[in-house]
């Protein structure tokens, strides 16, 4: 007996040194192979560099931080009941679609900021269909970029994509429901046995707490827009002040209803009102400075502003990493607007002319892999369409690209696994070039 298992144990031990021994392998003959030296792959590493550094930049402090902390809020402060009533799997659905399929109107963010906000949605218990609505619709349906879909590109165009967005998002997450109906259907039984937990504060105070976050977000990341006046050119002139109100009232929520200290709120806040004067062109630095009296503050407050805290860095740690390296993945493979990758610039527009299936489909596959930080989407397409891009490949990527990303695809599969992913981006996918193909046989 004793022999047998000292045989197994040791036949157990050689196939662990085979995989190490495989693995190093591996590896020494990626780097023995690695075509440094070679034009367009030491300019793919470049852009893929560049690409990162661009959105650790423009992107990290102003949109990704602000949605880790309002994820650890969700988490932290949002009762488990209240959003399996609103948004579990049997929760209403006229209710819970609804409110889904428009949040991109409020929240004007890229495929990678909004993987916080649904990975915090999704860990109190939403339902799969309800979150991922969400998740395509929170980059999907922003406001800014319908309008300048429309004024740039065409009414016809911003008007396919602003429908196709919203209908997108129901039709996705009913999708996703249908599939995994009987995981969710186990998740709605394992809920409807939970305790019902009070809640600590009125609904309401949430409410404006959450409120106060988003509206810092939305604000601190209002993009500029092309024409110097109206509406949004106006909003645009304000954007710091009314991030700062914002930011305010965040502050009066922690001190009223949440047990922060007001001396300590205080002394967290007067080095950001002195940064603000003392570098009114360098918002930046203020917001950064205000984000470290945040998690400071969090960090001496034992009880829910610690949980706070912890649950932020526990999203911060899964997603941030995984973000990064598809970040310079998709640089290196496809490159930035006007710069190429490894992928060659004219392998795209040759494939995205007319208004074939393949054509179609090539775009809707090119937009889903590509990173697309916000707004980038118009000027991109602009480009194509002056290359010979048909129109029914041009929405195609308009509904594909912004809402999916390489990097998203990574965070997503550590957040809900990888078949529910794979599923995700085949929906997307496949209702993109459907809807290019009609959207190019009517106007094309």
């Amino acid at each position: 007996m004793n022999g047998t298992c000292e045989a197994e144990n040791g036949t157990a031990s050689w196939k662990r040194e085979l995989k190490v021994l495989g693995l190093f392998a591996a590896v020494f003959g990626f780097l023995f192979f690695l075509p440094v030296g070679v034009p367009r792959f030491d300019n793919a590493l470049k852009e893929g560099l560049e690409l990162t550094k661009w959105y650790a930049q423009e992107h990290v402090m102003l949109c990704l931080i602000p949605a880790l902390f309002i994820a650890g809020g969700i988490s932290t402060f949002v009762n488990q009941a209240s959003v399996m009533r609103y948004l579990g799997p049997k929760a209403n659905k006229a209710t819970a679609y609804g409110v889904a399929s428009v949040s991109g109107t409020i929240l004007a963010v890229c495929s990678c900021t909004v993987l916080p906000l649904f990975g915090g949605i999704w860990k109190r218990g939403a339902g799969l269909g309800p979150a991922a609505a969400f998740l395509y619709s929170g980059p999907a349906i922003n406001v800014l970029a319908v309008v300048m879909t429309a004024r740039i590109l065409g009414m016809e165009l911003g008007t396919a994509r602003a429908i196709g967005a919203v209908v997108f998002s129901v039709v996705v997450g009913l999708a996703m429901h249908f599939v995994f109906r009987r995981e969710e259907q186990a998740k709605a039984e394992a809920a409807a046995e939970m305790p019902e937990v009070e809640a600590k504060r009125p609904l309401w105070q949430n409410g404006v707490f959450f409120a106060s976050m988003v509206g810092l977000l939305v604000f601190a990341n209002w993009s500029k827009p092309a024409e110097p006046t109206g509406l949004w050119a106006g909003i645009f002139a304000w954007k710091w002040p009314l991030a700062s109100t914002f930011a305010a009232g965040l502050g009066l929520a922690l001190g009223l209803w949440f047990g922060l200290k007001w001396r300590e709120l205080a002394l967290a806040a007067l080095p950001v009102v002195i940064l603000s004067f003392a570098f009114p062109h360098e918002p930046l630095i203020a917001f950064i400075v205000g984000c470290a009296g945040l998690a400071v503050l969090c960090a001496r407050n034992p009880g829910e502003g610690r949980e706070w805290l912890n649950a932020t860095w526990t999203l911060t740690k899964q997603i941030f990493p995984l973000l990064i390296g598809g970040v310079f993945v998709s640089g290196m493979l496809l490159g930035r607007p006007s710069h190429e990758g490894l992928i060659p610039s004219e392998w795209v527009s040759q494939s995205v002319g007319g208004n074939s299936f393949l054509a179609n489909l090539f775009s809707s596959l090119v937009g889903a892999f590509m990173y697309f930080a916000t707004l980038t989407e118009v000027p991109i397409l602009q480009g194509l369409l002056g290359s010979g891009m048909g129109k029914g490949p041009a929405l195609a990527l308009l509904l594909a690209g912004p809402a999916l990303s390489l990097p998203s695809m990574l965070v997503l599969q550590s957040i809900m696994g990888t078949k529910k992913v794979a599923v995700y981006v085949a929906l997307v996918v496949v209702m993109a070039t459907v809807s290019g193909l009609i959207y190019g046989a009517l106007f094309g």
